[in-house]
């Protein structure tokens, strides 16, 4: 199989050590990892610091992520909070520490130095996810995946019910990995994804709801787009919008304006996250025009209460990001 990464999204193993925080710190942590997965990564800077400071080692994790990828390399302050998170053991953590010496700090010689070496750090996660992994942890072979680069560990992982690794599987039998014959390798890409979209991840949805639609199952990826959309992922919320305001009226989606401009002008709130602003600002007006003031003021209403029954607006970004 080729190299792929390994998509762990709010994925946490239990660290030997923890910190309780606060309802203000807990809900500013949430806020963070929240305007993190909208690819609002400064907006999230502020609240990941709140719980990062309190000791939170998710929180710390994250605001690696956001400080590295902000300075395109493993800067001080990134490396800070990465360390900070790994010594309590978070396994995301240590693999990104492993991967400094490919960083490019590497090439203009400012590395911060380190009280651990990268493959002290890898070595570390290894035996911690290993042990997890014999125990039938399914999120543990996952990670020991990500380490090792075994391909048995993925589809260990996904036999064992991960939703992502089995989006992997999936994936890497599309792209022509493995020994199949086409019918089987068909079957084995439907099965993975099936089995993925039941278990929640979203971007399989979407890839299931494309298989089924090539079958002419219109009826089922009109069920598994709502769903992904309902999950609160962002793309196919302004899909579903966009069909249900039959702009276009490609797949026999009941017509509901209201509800389609609702749902598209809920992504207002990512100002820009993802490039979707520009996506928001041509649709509107294309379905404002079919409403009446009344309407948009209902659709309005409408997106308030979406809003507050539904997980918050996502792209599930890798968690553990190149």
């Amino acid at each position: 199989m080729k190299v792929i990464p390994t998509t762990l999204i709010l994925l946490t193993l239990a660290s030997t050590q923890s910190f309780a925080l606060t309802n203000e710190q807990s809900r500013a942590k949430i806020k963070g990892i929240e305007l993190y997965n909208q690819y609002r990564a400064t907006s999230a800077i502020p609240f990941l610091t709140t719980a990062a400071e309190a000791g939170d080692h998710e929180a710390q994790y994250y605001l690696g992520e956001v400080l590295r990828k902000k300075n395109h390399y493993m800067n001080e302050e990134a490396k800070k909070w990465y360390e900070a998170s790994a010594d309590q053991s978070d396994l995301y953590a240590m693999i990104q520490l492993g991967r400094i010496e490919h960083d490019i700090c590497k090439i203009s010689n400012d590395c911060p130095p380190s009280h651990k070496q990268p493959i002290e750090w890898l070595n570390q996660a290894k035996k911690i996810a290993q042990e997890k992994a014999e125990a039938g942890d399914a999120e543990a072979m996952c990670i020991m995946y990500e380490i090792t680069l075994d391909d048995a560990w993925l589809e260990k992982s996904a036999s064992a019910g991960n939703a992502f690794a089995q989006y992997w599987m999936a994936v890497s039998l599309k792209q022509g990995d493995g020994f199949l014959m086409p019918w089987k390798r068909s079957e084995a890409v439907e099965k993975w994804f099936k089995l993925s979209a039941e278990g929640g991840y979203p971007k399989s949805m979407m890839e299931y709801a494309a298989i089924l639609y090539e079958r002419g199952d219109i009826e089922g990826f009109r069920h598994w787009n709502e769903q992904a959309a309902i999950a609160g992922y962002a793309e196919s919320v302004y899909g579903y919008g966009s069909y249900l305001a039959h702009e276009p009226d490609t797949y026999g989606f009941p017509y509901d304006p209201v509800k389609g401009y609702s749902l598209v002008s809920s992504l207002s709130i990512l100002n820009g996250g993802g490039g979707m602003q520009e996506n928001v600002e041509y649709k509107l007006p294309l379905i404002a025009a079919k409403l009446t003031p009344a309407q948009i003021s209902e659709a309005r209403e409408q997106t308030k209460k979406w809003a507050a029954t539904h997980p918050p607006l996502s792209f599930f970004p890798e968690k553990l990001s190149r």
